[in-house]
């Protein structure tokens, strides 16, 4: 994100407070605002802009409100900053939950918002990279189960021991220009057809 200067959208019905955050991310050095007044239309809009961040402002959101901000928020995979004037336990959490990167209560002020953007583009960053390790770690899992299920096919089917099976399912795989994983899903697949897997 450094490399190119940040798209930054703030939503916000309220213009008032809308050019508080406009004129504190332009005096940080921000010159590429774009606010959106209406947030009824806030997906399809924030699509059409590709903003690298969101600032949202509900003022005293109800519950719809958060929601539908919530929902904005796990549909559009950015750093959010949302900014309410009061808030609930439930209300916090649920916005931890759908991905707030950073959710302010009763702290809007000019001077805060370089400090809160920062604050949600790094905690932002670092949650994708965990999710990113989560699902490798989750594709890596699966994989192996596949890869064990074919080999006890294999021991079921041709009498060979674990270390034989495997170094089939692997000469196989080179042979074919293939990952061991695919060898292994199209023999889980054919064991299948053929009524073979029952029990493996």
């Amino acid at each position: 994100m450094a490399d190119k200067p940040l798209r930054i959208l703030v939503i916000d019905a309220n213009s008032i407070r809308a050019s508080i955050i406009e004129d504190g991310l332009r005096e940080a050095g921000y010159s590429s605002v774009i606010v959106l007044t209406d947030a009824t239309a806030a997906v399809r809009r924030i699509v059409e802009i590709d903003p690298d961040v969101i600032f949202i402002d509900l003022e005293n959101p109800n519950r719809d409100q958060l929601e539908h901000m919530f929902q904005v928020s796990r549909a559009v995979k950015r750093p959010v900053a949302m900014f309410v004037d009061q808030s609930d336990q439930a209300s916090i959490e649920a916005a931890i939950d759908a991905g707030v990167s950073a959710y302010i209560v009763d702290g809007l002020k000019k001077e805060r918002v370089k400090t809160i953007l920062d604050m949600a583009v790094s905690r932002f960053n670092a949650f994708d990279r965990l999710r990113q390790e989560l699902d490798a770690a989750r594709s890596e899992l699966a994989d192996r189960k596949r890869i064990d299920r074919a080999k006890a096919i294999l021991m079921k089917t041709r009498g060979m021991t674990e270390p034989d099976a495997y170094a089939l399912l692997r000469r196989t795989a080179m042979n074919k220009n293939k990952r061991i994983v695919d060898i292994a899903e199209s023999l889980i697949t054919a064991a299948g057809l053929l009524g073979e897997e029952d029990g493996a």
